[in-house]
């Protein structure tokens, strides 16, 4: 496996390369070519050679082409899925789910005649009228995570093509193949040659995408420390940034709370996709003791009987961890939380799945008694590892989650409209669900976090993602009418 750039597959024989492994039984399943500084120079000339014909395209045009790509996907849900379950390791429902939530930005984009309308005043001045335009801002990369590899990169080429720039995508290394499939069907609806690029790589391929002088912007989804290196060298080399970091999603629950809904809430948030999602609701906040001790009598049961299975299972509910590495990682996790004097109700760590005993497999696991200066508490997990921290009053468990130091996305579950609206309006996170566990926006809003979840102004997809793939242009104008004022030396004024 290797790139797709200028229109066509491309890898470098005798290049540094990469196992890819399906996780669900740890065998390996292709190698892929990691990228050089100099595949990434052939991937931007390859834009450039594209780029002026793109931004001169009509947006009417861009928009048609983004149509029948739409259609593509629609009728190849199924095939896309696959690949991703084969690479990722996710259930097969929960792949197709990812591919529909990507397809919503790729609609969104396709009203880009609308979108890229500028404004206009008349008589700004005397005869004098003023009008705005957005205009592309030339080649932009997109650099995506392992856990959503086609939704993520949805998020942002979508948008950025529409908006008639050209666009390189560097994917996870853990996952390469949907990028592929991907730039085979825009290819497939139109797409010129050039104006959509696939480099496959690690840190060598970032790092050339930053520093390259024709790259005007870089978005990227991934983890807090990556996110703020990736936004400053970005920064330092004067290009737009977007960045979204890491997470940790705190979910209230309140005594009023219809707990049969708050608890199914919780068990799809925090064990969907093995965990593995920046809007995974990975701490529970049940207010009162009664609400506590109920929630976990409720719980405990679910997670102990949580199906999980090969991505192939129509019936699993979770599948395996991306790789042998994240699996190590997140049972330490689970050490530390014992640890550190948590109480562990539900441990995954020797799950062990009969047919696929060297696949990437662990169970659900639940804490109670997690205390905020516990390891378990403080750090993004990206596992399937529920800790419930018990607060006396809803004061305490929104001081919880306005201290912490993520900010992406937050849930409250409550019949109680006066405290919904205040959880809304005060807490200090960027997307918030009133009994809606995983509050992603729709593509006609934006993603986004605060604090150390997001680096840069412009949150993703939705207006914020026209904004950011162009620049805003203000034309005034007057014109001769053969009356001469003479020249005038201050600053101008609109008499």
């Amino acid at each position: 496996m290797g790139h797709h750039i200028g229109g066509r597959h491309y890898a470098v024989q005798g290049s540094r390369t990469q196992p890819v492994f399906n996780p669900a039984t740890g065998e390996q399943t292709g190698l892929l070519s990691l990228a050089s500084k100099a595949d990434v120079d052939h991937a931007v000339a390859a834009a450039a050679h594209a780029s002026e014909a793109w931004a001169e395209t009509t947006p009417l045009r861009r928009a048609r082409i983004l149509n029948r790509f739409l259609r593509i996907i629609e009728e190849r849900t199924s095939e896309l899925a696959a690949v991703i379950s084969a690479e990722h390791g996710k259930v097969h429902a929960d792949a197709v789910g990812e591919i529909q939530r990507g397809m919503e930005v790729v609609e969104f984009a396709t009203g880009a005649p609308h979108l890229l309308k500028g404004e206009v005043t008349e008589n700004v001045g005397s005869r004098v009228d003023s009008h705005s335009l957005r205009q592309p801002l030339g080649i932009v990369a997109g650099i995506t995570p392992f856990n959503f590899p086609a939704m993520v990169p949805m998020w942002m080429f979508p948008v950025a093509l529409a908006c008639g720039n050209c666009f390189i995508l560097k994917p996870s290394e853990r996952d390469p193949s949907a990028s592929l499939l991907i730039a085979d069907w825009l290819k497939e609806a139109g797409l010129p040659d050039g104006v959509f690029n696939v480099v496959q790589g690690d840190k060598e391929a970032v790092d050339a995408l930053l520093h390259h002088p024709h790259i005007s912007a870089v978005s990227f989804v991934g983890s807090t420390p990556i996110a703020k290196y990736i936004y400053e060298t970005a920064a330092k080399h004067g290009k737009r940034c977007q960045a979204l970091g890491g997470a940790k999603n705190h979910m209230i629950v309140l005594p009023d709370a219809d707990l049969d809904q708050a608890v199914d809430a919780l068990m799809g948030a925090a064990y969907g996709s093995a965990g593995e999602r920046c809007m995974a609701i990975s701490v529970a906040i049940p207010v009162g003791e009664g609400t506590a001790n109920e929630l976990i009598a409720r719980l405990t049961p679910k997670v102990r009987s949580l199906k999980i299975g090969p991505g192939t299972d129509p019936e699993a509910e979770m599948g395996p961890l991306v790789t042998q590495q994240h699996l190590m990682k997140v049972t330490e996790y689970i050490d530390a939380g014992v640890s550190e004097g948590a109480k562990l109700i539900v441990d995954g760590r020797n799950f062990k799945m009969q047919g696929y005993e060297k696949g990437y497999f662990i169970g659900g696991s639940l804490f109670d008694h997690v205390k905020p200066q516990m390891k378990i508490y403080k750090e993004e997990i990206f596992g399937p590892v529920l800790s419930v921290v018990r607060a006396k009053d809803y004061g305490e468990a929104a001081t919880l989650i306005n201290a912490h130091e993520f900010g992406n996305g937050t849930a409250i579950f409550t019949r109680d409209g006066d405290i919904a609206r205040e959880f809304a309006h005060q807490i200090k996170v960027g997307m918030v669900g009133i009994n809606v566990p995983i509050p992603v926006p729709m593509a006609f809003h934006s993603f986004g976090g605060w604090k150390a979840s997001l680096f840069g102004d412009h949150h993703m997809h939705g207006p914020e993602g026209v904004r950011f793939y162009t620049r805003l242009k203000t034309i005034t104008s007057r014109w001769p009418t053969g009356t001469r004022a003479g020249a005038d030396f201050i600053m101008p004024t609109m008499k």
